[in-house]
């Protein structure tokens, strides 16, 4: 399987880009890279590019919208948001993900001078993702607890069945508080709030920094584990990537038309190996009948040579139709099988009871048998006609010879064919 080359766009101009290959389970396959777009254009000419675009410029939201799909739904979007949103909806993108069971349409809304920005860019590095999503999009969902992901100034946050969301990191309280993690300190309040769970993903340095304000904030939890991303967010975030549900940015009118050209460099080798079978068969099946007709133009001449020998004085214009109807008829001419069978059977049966009376030779032409005998006595030949002409057949005696111990007679027996009812 192809592996992908999962790329993270930076926050800032002064931020380096940083990609890493993945396989098909969201595992590394290579080590985590940092530096320039053309850097890692030399990964992605083998590799499928998804990439993960700064979330602080891209609103996820979760609206209600109207039954419908396609067209209708994308022009309804815009106005369910409308409220939530500060600049010009005409200066604005909005991708639709799937209709959740919930009947809510997950949106990502991001301004078209931005998008536009970040596809350029990766244009000019000859870089053509087959995605691109919301890097909070690859947060892990956790049905327990809160997952909360620290990095420098922002504070990513998903809670249990909702988008994840990011929020300014003025100070650790007020983002937890704004994030609705914590409660607000209100102690007139009639009924306290549950306290929430929370597990926090976070690299060395953002720990340290942050260290202290989480630890004053432990009694606001009912528990807050801690998870130190040793190679930074990247590899974890790719193990969210096999089977993800984010919304991919990358439709409609910027729809990447390359992606054909991507999966024909994935799929290219198998293709050309399957061209070359198929045309090993072709060629295969070609040569075989080039040779099944040479040998039906051999099996041809030899045919009209055989009819030339045996009817030298007759037309031949299809020399094997001429052959197989002149056999059919001399075959539908001859005595047939069933009257050479008949002719024996009614012999046999003549002979029993005749001793020492035996053939010593037949044949058998039309629908005559001629034969030689041996019997004792010339009355012994007699009786054998006799016995034969009950039986059906015409039987005439040729000639009789003496020899030592008795007479040599020679038969003629005719079977006549039977009849054939109108």
């Amino acid at each position: 399987m192809p592996l992908t080359l999962l790329l993270r766009l930076p926050a800032s101009a002064e931020e380096e880009t940083e990609w890493q290959l993945v396989d098909e389970s969201g595992s590394s396959a290579g080590p985590r890279q940092r530096g320039p777009l053309s850097l890692a254009a030399a990964v992605a000419r083998t590799a499928r590019v998804t990439v993960l675009a700064p979330a602080t410029q891209i609103l996820l939201a979760e609206p209600e919208l109207p039954p419908g799909g396609g067209v209708k739904l994308a022009r309804a979007a815009p106005f369910a948001l409308e409220e939530q949103l500060t600049e010009d909806l005409d200066q604005l993108y909005f991708a639709l993900g799937r209709r959740s069971s919930r009947g809510t349409t997950p949106v990502a809304v991001v301004s078209r001078q931005v998008i536009q920005g970040w596809l350029a860019m990766l244009s000019a590095a000859l870089i053509e993702p087959v995605a691109l999503y919301a890097d909070i999009s690859l947060l892990p969902a956790n049905p327990g607890q809160s997952v909360l992901w620290l990095e420098k100034g922002r504070l990513a946050v998903r809670r249990p069945g909702t988008l994840p969301f990011s929020v300014e990191l003025t100070s650790v309280t007020d983002a937890l508080q704004v994030a609705g993690v914590i409660a607000d300190a209100e102690p007139d309040a009639l009924e306290p709030r549950i306290l929430e769970s929370a597990i926090l993903y976070a690299t060395r340095e953002d720990w340290q920094h942050s260290q202290a304000e989480f630890e004053q904030l432990t009694d606001k939890f009912e528990s807050l584990k801690i998870q130190l991303l040793a190679d930074g967010p990247l590899p974890w975030l790719a193990k969210g990537l096999p089977g993800t549900d984010a919304v991919n940015l990358l439709q409609g009118e910027f729809a990447r038309e390359t992606d054909y050209g991507v999966r024909w460099r994935q799929w290219r080798v198998a293709a050309l190996l399957g061209v070359g079978l198929l045309g090993a068969h072709v060629a295969a099946q070609a040569l075989q009948i080039h040779q099944a007709n040479k040998q039906s133009a051999a099996l041809d001449t030899q045919i009209a040579q055989i009819y030339s020998m045996a009817m030298p004085n007759a037309p031949m214009h299809e020399p094997r139709k001429q052959m197989q109807s002149r056999l059919e008829r001399i075959r539908r001419s001859a005595g047939g099988q069933e009257y050479f069978l008949h002719t024996l059977q009614t012999l046999a049966g003549a002979l029993n009871g005749l001793p020492k009376t035996s053939v010593d030779a037949l044949s058998f032409r039309g629908q005559t048998l001629d034969m030689k005998v041996t019997a004792p006595t010339v009355d012994a030949i007699a009786q054998l006609s006799q016995r034969v002409g009950r039986g059906g057949l015409s039987a005439e005696i040729q000639s009789s010879t003496p020899i030592t111990g008795g007479v040599e007679g020679h038969l003629e027996l005719r079977a006549q064919p039977p009849r054939v009812p109108r």
